[in-house]
């Protein structure tokens, strides 16, 4: 099945019409892999990743969102605001949240500018439009967008189909879970042109109280190729109605009442708790995405792409005792007395635009293969406030904004890379990005903010090619990083900068392939999690000097006769922040090496196959995470207690002899023991300095996202 390592990775200066064979997956390249060539890598790279496919995927694919269906993938830590896998959700990656995992669809950043998060809610169902995924976890190779400083994620959409084909698709489950969607595909038209779509519902209760989620999504999809040409125009988008599930709970409410949720709470005229109906997250996010591949001649080809993303949206809350003074309110007088406060409804709005250009060329001859390309992207955000509903609206009117703050961001950046084969077992691999960013910002919490950031980021490496089935490789990678939004509402920020050692080991056989890997990644005014959370949930960053991760990495794939497979994985790590400052009690003190917070020192996952016939599958599904610290100082207030949860997936295939072509039905049993456990939380510190005046002591307090206990996804696909 597999010839040689020699050809390894030759996925990098892939087209169309050579279809190479791909020896990780043991499968020929996709067509339009190609417009992915550029930021994907192959076993031949010094560089660590891991793939997953369609095919994988599909069998859990049941309505919940991508990073959930990431969970047992290396080194990956998943969350969910809901609870159960629907609405927002969450990923880290050796301890990096998801706003330090670059993104990438179709080689198009999807990072939020401003914020540098991916928002998976805002794409409800993409996974039913995903070919496979790669993640590179590090620094990785050269890509688009924000920097990498946890991994790089690069999804492809759907493959052109020569056939064509029409899918229904039903899952329903816990909490009023449902999820409708509608595939289709045109198959190959003249032999040139293809169309193919989706359109997906999905609707939750959540398990959090209210933490409802309302998602609609689309995705169109028109191809062209020939002999040495392939265009793809894609549309996508969706629109998420969640109900605000950010706010946690305590320690003594997770042992009492798990599910209850704060938001939109508040206390009528007659003194009882109430809960406003319509305290929700409102965003319409749509894509459009123009790719271009061409073949020049026997050794050049290139990629061309432009993009253009809309997005609008507002989250609404209930605002009690809102002082007249942050609103821009006039006092008045009632009644014969002065009032300068009111109960309120307000929205937060941001409407914004991103749109530009991705290039690539790939050079192949003989022992080289080199990529030159970048790409070029431009912000434009207005974030804005109304006040919907007053008790006392002073001088306020209809639409009136109570604040306005623009910020326009352009993103910059070329690179070069080449694998050359030194010998028939060395490969050397090279990678020089530069990349300039240019940030403003103008608001009452940023200030003014005007920044140009020059980055230059070197990547090197070799690959030692033992035999057919052992190559081992070692890579060196610099970072940098600019600060986001929020980190400028905090402080002065300082760029990031990174230095990433990688050492591996791979081992391929046809039923056998094995990955092990040792990092070292070395921070220079790493933006940590400090554990505290701004008024909309989003986690707040902190420049901590010098910090390091440390860690041993392993995954395998176990053929286990025809029957069973085992797919473990294991990550291993040290998170230090070295010589950590606190001012605790008034006095600033030395803690020294201090855990980085969220960052656990061992991750397990595991799953386990059973196919007993042709088109029947079991799978057991493992997932073990360590302590982690929610903040930095080491205090044991702050620990979220490890964790381990089991589910169990089911699959069975019908073939028909008729109009429908097969029936496919799904079962998924989540957290089948009924663990009680939390995937995320927060922590935050304070001085107080009035119990005891004249001392200032300090007090600590933290929160809690619990997660859902047992709970099932059913669902049944029809195949035309």
């Amino acid at each position: 099945m597999f010839t040689t390592l020699a050809v390894l990775g030759t996925a990098l200066g892939a087209t169309a019409q050579q279809r190479p064979i791909d020896s990780l997956e043991g499968k020929k390249i996709d067509l339009d892999e190609v417009f992915v060539s550029a930021v994907r890598v192959t076993k031949e790279s010094p560089v660590t990743f891991s793939n997953l496919t369609k095919e994988q995927i599909d069998p859990r694919n049941l309505g919940q969102d991508i990073p959930v269906l990431m969970n047992y993938m290396p080194a990956v830590v998943t969350t969910s605001d809901a609870g159960a896998g629907v609405g927002y959700t969450g990923i880290r990656v050796r301890g990096s949240d998801g706003s330090r995992v670059n993104v990438t669809i179709n080689g198009i950043p999807y990072n939020d500018s401003e914020s540098q998060g991916s928002f998976w809610v805002n794409m409800p169902d993409f996974a039913s439009s995903t070919e496979n995924l790669q993640l590179q976890r590090g620094v990785g190779t050269s890509t688009n967008g924000a920097g990498a400083f946890g991994a790089s994620l690069n999804l492809l959409t759907n493959a052109i189909s020569e056939e064509a084909y029409g899918k229904i698709s039903t899952s329903f489950g816990s909490y009023n879970t449902l999820r409708n969607n509608l595939k289709f595909s045109t198959g190959l038209l003249n032999d040139h042109v293809e169309i193919s779509g989706r359109l997906s519902q999905i609707s939750s209760d959540g398990y959090i109280d209210r933490a409802s989620s309302k998602l609609k999504s689309y995705f169109l999809q028109g191809t062209y190729k020939d002999q040495k040409t392939l265009i793809k125009a894609l549309l996508f988008g969706g629109h998420e109605k969640t109900y605000q599930a950010w706010n946690g709970i305590n320690a003594e409410t997770l042992a009492t009442n798990r599910t209850f949720n704060s938001a939109g709470m508040y206390t009528d005229d007659n003194g009882e708790i109430q809960f406003y109906d319509n305290e929700v997250d409102d965003y319409k996010q749509n894509h459009f995405q123009l790719h271009w591949n061409q073949r020049i001649s026997a050794h050049w080809d290139t990629n061309l792409a432009f993009h253009y993303t809309r997005g609008r949206g507002y989250f609404e809350q209930y605002r009690e005792d809102a002082d007249f003074a942050e609103y821009g309110l006039e006092p008045i007088v009632v009644d014969g007395q002065d009032v300068n406060t009111t109960d309120l409804i307000r929205q937060k709005w941001l409407n914004n635009d991103f749109y530009g250009t991705v290039f690539s060329a790939n050079y192949t001859k003989d022992r080289i293969k080199v990529i030159l390309g970048g790409g070029w992207n431009k912000y434009e955000g207005q974030h804005y406030g109304e006040i919907i509903w007053a008790q006392y609206a002073s001088n306020s009117h209809i639409r009136d904004h109570y604040y306005d703050d623009d910020a326009d961001k352009s993103d910059f950046n070329v690179f070069s890379k080449a694998i050359y084969d030194l010998t028939d077992h060395w490969k050397l691999f090279g990678d020089l990005q530069y990349r300039r960013v240019e940030y403003n910002a103008n608001g009452d919490e940023t200030g003014l903010v005007d920044d140009t950031f020059h980055f230059f980021n070197p990547k090197a490496g070799i690959t030692y090619l033992l035999d057919l089935h052992n190559n081992f490789y070692l890579s060196y990678a610099r970072a940098n990083r600019e600060p986001n939004r929020d980190d400028y509402e905090n402080g002065s920020p300082k760029p990031e900068k990174l230095n990433d050692f990688e050492l591996g080991w791979r081992y391929l056989d046809t039923s056998v392939q094995i990955n092990a890997n040792m990092y070292y990644m070395r921070y220079r005014d790493q933006l940590v999690l400090t554990g505290e959370l701004n008024e909309v949930g989003s986690p707040q960053r902190a420049n901590v000097g010098d910090s390091y991760r440390l860690g041993l990495e392993l995954d395998a794939n176990f053929q286990l006769g025809s029957h069973f497979s085992l797919r473990p994985n294991i990550a291993l790590s040290k998170n230090k922040n070295v010589d950590f400052l606190f001012e605790r009690d008034g006095v600033l003190q030395d803690l020294g090496n201090t855990n980085i917070s969220f960052s656990p020192d061992i991750v397990f996952g595991n799953i386990f196959t059973y196919r007993p016939l042709e088109g029947l599958q079991f799978s057991l599904l493992t997932k073990y995470v360590g302590k982690q610290y929610m903040g930095n100082i080491d205090s044991e207030t702050s620990i979220l207690d490890a964790y381990s949860t089991t589910d169990l997936n089911v699959q069975y295939s019908i073939e028909t002899n008729s109009f429908i072509k097969s029936i496919v039905l799904s079962g998924l049993v989540n957290n089948v023991f009924n663990a009680k456990y939390a995937s995320n939380g927060f922590f935050y510190t304070y001085d107080d300095d009035y119990t005891d005046p004249g001392t200032v002591t300090t007090l600590e307090e933290a929160g809690y996202y619990p997660q859902a206990g047992i709970n099932f996804l059913l669902g049944a696909t029809l195949n035309f």
